[in-house]
């Protein structure tokens, strides 16, 4: 009897711990964002300078008052917007003194939210044009900025910026994806009043 007894525990033992489950947690999953075929279209209005951007944006005067020129190109299939800012710069005193305040600026950003930087190097001497491009690793609020510059008069900012809570694993494939087109931008800006143009015109 009393091995009936504990053969029947036993069995009860093996059944309960059976029958608990194991919770694994699930990680965290993202929305499937479904990207437009690549294709670009020229600006050149009033401004300056010209460049090619993407077919699915729309190119807007920024209307915020401001001394600079701004434009702002717009997304709003993805809430996102590349931001550019032109300054006629007086002279190289204030040139090296724009690029170094942007240098700042974006270290200051990676030190409070961001967790690298990695610069890359704008330069097309045919066309007058250097700067660099900044990638923010990190939940920055702007994980891609530049400036281009014909290292006389001209100076063009951006940034690229979407209406949501930073969170660069979310955003990534964004990002990745609207940084091609920022690479094609840089690619294919010209400036208008620049030495080099004018004697080739």
């Amino acid at each position: 009897m009393r091995n009936r007894f504990q053969i029947l525990l036993l069995f009860l033992m093996l059944f309960s711990f059976s029958c608990q489950r194991q919770y694994i947690p699930k990680p965290n999953s993202y929305y499937r964002i479904d990207f437009p075929e690549r294709e670009y279209r020229l600006f050149d209005s009033i401004y300056p300078f010209t460049f090619e951007y993407p077919v699915y944006g729309g190119v807007e005067p920024d209307t915020l008052p401001s001394k600079s020129l701004g434009l702002n190109i717009n997304f709003p299939k993805y809430s996102g917007t590349i931001f550019l800012t032109y300054l006629d710069i007086a002279n190289i005193e204030d040139l090296d003194r724009f690029i170094e305040d942007d240098w700042r600026m974006i270290y200051s950003i990676t030190a409070l939210k961001a967790d690298g930087v990695d610069e890359y190097l704008i330069f097309d001497d045919e066309s007058n044009v250097y700067g660099m491009l900044y990638d923010i690793s990190g939940n920055a609020a702007s994980s891609v900025q530049f400036f281009m510059t014909d290292s006389v008069r001209n100076i063009i900012r951006g940034s690229l910026y979407f209406n949501s809570r930073p969170n660069y694993d979310s955003l990534a494939p964004v990002i990745r994806f609207f940084r091609e087109d920022i690479i094609h931008l840089t690619k294919s800006f010209r400036w208008k009043n620049t030495k080099k143009n004018q004697t080739k015109k």
